[in-house]
């Protein structure tokens, strides 16, 4: 809570500075404002480092809470009207619309300034009676601060150039290599011809998630079936959703071959069971349903799941009569023993390095006693103990701190019986209080969800969590800073991650997501009601996730901040009620299509006009324009063809995702400084493009997609100064012979060339390419020669190709010398 009344104080503070012809007489009440907030402030700093959840404590935060966020109301309400009242005054007197200064005449605002001067008195008389109460109240007595909790600023939090020891990453969990054995043997690879079902059943935090991916990646296993699929299930989920989930890269790529050319995202669930039918019983398959809470997951999908040869499913549950229901063979997990879970916390606690062995981590004499007291605690769930690892290994290495952290544990634990949610509320406890907002946050996505680490952070940003380290820092990478903090304490999982070694996606185990929950629910941060995640009584944020009633929720919502709503069709007052929050921040509208999901008398728009006012939004920093959905963003409207309006005034934009239009490319892109990815998806109707490509020199990654240049665009393209990742995807380029010149690229580092089905030829000329360290090529599948360019590339570390001409893979594996053994390497084929 107390970062969001910072960034309250700091908008405040830029107000009084920036508008201060605006706020006339009412400059005294938000100055007593805003040096009381700064009070409060850091007041709540201290109140969340504290070990006592007090109610006395709990109520008087939330009191101030409500209170700042009723001045935050109060001004927006006033700023918000009077742009109005000077839209409407313009629009009176439109042949004076240049000559006009952009301002209301005094007396025409005098009104709005008179009721805005009352309500901030009465602000600031509800603060004072509640600050009063600290005292009445003994609410200070409430605070007991304690050692063992972290004090640390935003500018504490480790960044992300600064050099790191790796963390301990799921894989390498100790004491998992018999069970992984075990259920190998379970699938018995050489064994059993018909499809047989395997289940790992265990208690949550016990590691189910963890051997599974060890035994789906097992290079055994991989070998041996033909194609594997990983799904995670949770909760809530439709058979359809888990369809798409078997559907991977492979089955697109088999579909593309056997000629298919139906995009099987709009197909309905009879039709996409019937292709993975028809896929699966041709091959071995290996199908994984990670966290399966229903026995109507397993009835719903083995329709769909032939008895094909030697075949498998592999169950993790918690409930051992789904197993049970699904003739499964039984594997039931155990907690760890007391030498594994000492092994795992020693790895955690002292990481030196994610293939280091045992033997070389070693513990302090004076704390091993206090640290096998501390795993004991654990009582050997590998989430618990991961989990107080990553907060031992931010703090002192001393017996005094540890003694801490020991006894704070015992006091959760005493809590309640469960003794993993205390361990993990201890870790919440610890963290630092800029970060217990942007950890909360995480839990309004759904359970299991694979969560886009970019579009978390952005979120983050725009409600408000992430403060800017000095007027250089772009807050987008202090949000990144958070999130690999969150990542090393355990509290937040790596899913994947980018070329460039930053997290691409992750998720949230879903305990930590129960506590998230738990603990946004006592501060009032949002609340869960069904499919609704939301503050009880006009909230300020909104999260729908398939909500059929959205509308009824956003009637009476005109303090909306933030709405993140997954809807199929919005209903017809949708957008009349969306109207009605004139204080929208964040809005994450994503529109999907079920095509089993009849709408009588209504036809699903392929695409969707965005009105010209969108370019209006000059603050906006993250744009997707329906790159390659099912719903396709056009703009028709002549007007953004204007010199006034246009993507050009859009100067704050960092993140561009966009369908092809010329006049975006020639106009509108040279203009945007603060551009920093850019992904373009080419014309719908085939057309050759003729003009000069035109992209900002700041541009650090950019995307390309079914451009289809007929010119080598890597003279244009090699010239961007600060380019760091480029890739060209379906068929982007349809020309023969693409060349990287000398002395260009000086900074790109990643280069990916995906399904560009004419290119024949990538010539590499000397001195170019200095800085690349990952090439990826997927399904070029007429290049027949690559060795020899592979070989100028000086700096180049990994090389990643799927798909490709025999006789290219053959080139790579049977040339002889050893300059091209070390290519060899760092070579993966596929």
């Amino acid at each position: 809570m107390a970062e969001t009344i910072t960034f309250f104080v700091d908008k405040l503070s830029n107000l009084a500075v920036q508008e201060a012809s605006l706020f006339g007489g009412v400059e005294g009440q938000i100055s007593l404002l805003r040096n009381e907030l700064e009070w409060i402030s850091l007041f709540l700093e201290e109140a969340s480092a504290t070990s006592n959840d007090g109610r006395r404590l709990k109520l008087w935060m939330n009191q101030i809470r409500d209170a700042a966020y009723d001045a935050e109301d109060v001004i927006d309400e006033f700023i918000v009207r009077l742009e109005h009242q000077r839209h409407r005054r313009l629009q009176n007197l439109k042949f004076l619309r240049v000559v006009l200064p952009t301002c209301v005449i005094f007396a025409d605002k005098l009104p709005l300034i008179h009721e805005l001067d009352g309500r901030m008195k009465e602000i600031n008389v509800k603060i004072e009676k509640i600050l009063a109460n600290k005292s009445r109240y003994c609410v200070e007595n409430a605070m007991m601060p304690s050692g063992a909790w972290s004090s640390s600023s935003p500018n504490e939090v480790v960044t992300w150039g600064e050099k790191r020891l790796p963390i301990v990453e799921e894989a390498d969990v100790v004491g998992m290599k018999d069970e992984a054995e075990a259920v190998k043997e379970m699938l018995k690879i050489n064994g059993e011809l018909e499809r047989g079902v395997v289940a790992i059943v265990g208690m949550g935090g016990l590691g189910k998630t963890t051997l599974a991916k060890k035994v789906y990646n097992d290079p055994d296993v991989n070998r041996h079936f033909q194609c594997r699929a990983l799904v995670y299930v949770s909760q809530v989920y439709t058979i359809r959703e888990l369809l798409m989930g078997i559907a991977n890269k492979d089955f697109m790529t088999a579909l593309r071959q056997e000629g298919e050319t139906e995009d099987i995202r709009n197909m309905g669930e009879n039709q996409l069971g019937k292709k993975v039918c028809e896929y699966l019983e041709k091959r071995r398959y290996l199908i994984v349903l990670d966290d399966v809470w229903s026995i109507q997951v397993w009835n719903g999908l083995c329709l769909y799941l032939p008895e094909s040869i030697g075949s498998r499913v592999l169950i993790t549950t918690r409930n051992e009569q789904i197993a049970l229901d699904a003739y499964a063979k039984l594997y039931r997990l155990r907690p760890l023993g007391e030498k594994e879970s000492w092994e795992l916390f020693l790895k955690k606690t002292f990481p030196t390095g994610s293939r280091s062995t045992i033997s070389q981590v070693v513990c302090p004499a004076e704390l091993e006693d206090v640290g096998k007291k501390i795993t004991g605690k654990c009582k050997g769930l590998p989430l618990a103990i991961v989990v107080s690892g990553g907060l031992l290994s931010r703090k002192e290495k001393t017996p005094s701190s540890w003694e801490k952290i020991l006894r704070s544990m015992e006091w959760h634990l005493s809590q309640g019986p469960e003794s993993c949610m205390g361990i993990l509320a201890l870790s919440y406890r610890d963290l630092p209080y800029f970060l217990k907002s942007s950890f909360l946050y995480c839990g309004v996505f759904p359970e299991d969800c694979e969560i886009k680490a970019s579009k978390l952070i952005q979120m983050w940003v725009a409600e408000g969590f992430v403060q800017a380290r000095g007027e250089e820092t772009v807050e987008e990478d202090v949000g990144e800073d958070y999130l690999e903090e969150l990542i090393h304490r355990s509290m937040i999982q790596v899913v994947k991650r980018k070329w460039d070694g930053r997290v691409k996606s992750c998720r949230m185990h879903d305990l930590l997501r129960d506590l998230a929950i738990s603990k946004a629910k006592d501060s009032k941060f949002f609340e869960v009601r069904g499919n609704i995640f939301a503050y009880p009584f006009n909230p300020r944020r909104l999260i729908a996730h398939d909500s059929q009633n959205i509308s009824q929720h956003l009637s009476n919502c005109h303090r909306l901040r933030s709405l993140i709503c997954s809807i199929h069709i919005p209903q017809v007052n949708f957008w009349s009620c969306l109207r009605r929050a004139k204080l929208l921040t964040v809005l994450d509208l994503t529109l999907t299509a079920d095509p089993d999901r009849e709408i009588p008398e209504m036809k699903l728009p392929k695409e969707i006009d965005i009105p010209f006012s969108i370019w209006k939004l000059h603050q906006l920093r993250h744009l997707y324009l329906g790159a390659r959905p099912i719903f396709r963003m056009q703009i028709r409207d002549q007007r953004c063809f204007s010199s006034h309006l246009g993507i050009d005034k859009m100067t704050n934009l960092q993140t561009l995702y966009v369908g092809e239009h010329g006049w975006v490319v020639r106009r509108g892109l040279p203009k945007l400084t603060q551009l920093r990815k850019l992904y373009i998806y080419g014309p719908t109707i085939r057309s050759n493009i003729s003009y000069e490509l035109i992209f900002p020199s700041n541009l650090v990654e950019l995307i390309l997609d079914n451009y289809r240049l007929k010119q080598d665009p890597m003279l244009t393209l090699g010239k961007l100064p600060n380019l760091r990742a480029l890739k060209l995807i379906n068929n982007a380029y349809i020309g023969r012979k693409i060349t990287c010149s000398s002395g260009q690229f000086s900074r790109l580092e990643f280069l990916g060339l995906k399904y560009l089905t004419y290119l024949e030829e990538l010539i590499v000329e000397e001195s170019a390419l200095p800085s690349l360290k990952t090439l990826q090529i997927y399904e070029c599948y007429k290049m027949e020669k690559l060795l020899h360019q592979l070989q100028k590339l000086k700096s180049l570390q990994q090389v990643k190709l799927e798909k490709m001409n025999p006789r290219l893979i053959e080139e790579i594996k049977n040339t002889k010398g050893e300059e091209f053994d070390k290519i060899r390497l760092i070579t993966s084929i596929t």
